[in-house]
């Protein structure tokens, strides 16, 4: 009988299964789906934690590096933070984000604008960050007020400076593969699957969701990396079998606890973008998108929530400031 190795863990393989044909433009390939027994996943030792804090500290001192670089040619780069209103959780992340920024030696600007700020003036101070060339990143932070419509002010942000990798033009580059400013979330999952998996060449990867933030960014990423790339949503027909097949799940779906290990095969790696609140009879806790006691019982490595993917998103949108600063010098 036949073995092979994933991520050094051996597997025995099962009778292949005939994909329905509606699921092959989905899924781009037919692949093996790999099963065992009961008593078999019960001897798998439980995976391991994929440290996100310990590789955004890594990012941020290589970012530290740059700007000390940049630095020593006179060029101290800045970046803009814009806030309107008081969600007291995009204050936290604000804060969060002008105290790294402040650690690596960014020059941070901050804009706090009450609740009742206009689209024009918010789009007004937007065009005078845009044209200041002492300014070389420029982030609004999510979500705003019901009355400011988001696309027109993302859309407002010179793309060179967008450091939130959000304009149209940043999109379509990516798409192309050219040399723009990435979406910081999608771009800290694949530095964490780089540095848990090494070479992705050849793997699948399934991603849960479709959002413009991440899920759609992050398959085009995985695509880049040579995976052959799933995509998975609210649409699609029996999800959790499809992402049976993949080596890496990236869930990004918005829903507590969505993913178990019925989901998974043995000796996937799984990305949590997800950060939900629930209550709890001891009060309430921060919750991914994956059932992390579950799933933990059948993957190779998987992101904690917290402090798996969110400290990479800080990091990412710091290197996006530096890479916008140099950019602008090009």
């Amino acid at each position: 009988m036949s073995h092979w190795s994933l991520r050094g863990r051996w597997y025995i393989p099962a009778t292949p299964q005939r994909l329905d044909p509606s699921f092959k433009s989905l899924v781009g390939l037919l692949f093996i789906q790999t099963t065992v027994t009961h008593s078999m996943s019960n001897s798998l030792p439980l995976a391991r934690d994929i440290d996100g804090k310990a590789i955004a500290a890594r990012v941020l001192e290589e970012v530290r590096t740059d700007v000390a670089g940049l630095a020593s040619q006179g060029v101290l780069p800045a970046l803009a933070v814009l806030l309107v209103g008081d969600d007291p959780a995009s204050h936290v992340y604000v804060r969060n984000k002008l105290q790294r920024a402040e650690e690596v030696g960014i020059r941070s600007l901050e804009y706090r604008l009450p609740e009742s700020t206009g689209q024009a003036e918010l789009l007004q101070l937007i065009a005078e960050l845009n044209t200041d060339p002492a300014v070389n990143g420029i982030l609004v932070q999510l979500p705003l007020p019901a009355h400011i419509e988001e696309q027109a002010v993302i859309q407002a942000i010179d793309p060179i400076k967008d450091v939130d990798g959000f304009h149209r033009e940043n999109v379509g580059g990516l798409v192309q593969g050219a040399e723009v400013l990435t979406p910081c979330t999608p771009s800290g999952c694949m530095r964490l699957l780089q540095e848990t998996c090494g070479d992705l060449s050849g793997l699948h990867a399934v991603v849960i969701g479709r959002s413009n933030i991440v899920g759609k960014p992050m398959a085009t990423l995985l695509l880049q990396a040579h995976c052959s790339v799933s995509v998975v949503h609210s649409r699609s027909v029996d999800a959790a079998a499809l992402c049976r097949l993949a080596d890496i799940v990236v869930a990004a779906v918005g829903r507590p606890q969505l993913i178990d290990a019925s989901w998974l095969k043995p000796g996937a790696v799984v990305i949590d973008v997800g950060i939900n609140r629930i209550e709890t009879e001891t009060g309430s806790r921060l919750v991914g998108d994956v059932d992390y006691a579950s799933a933990r019982t059948i993957a190779a490595a998987i992101t904690p929530v917290p402090g798996g993917v969110g400290p990479m998103t800080i990091a990412y949108l710091l290197k996006n400031t530096v890479i916008a600063t140099r950019l602008q010098r090009a």
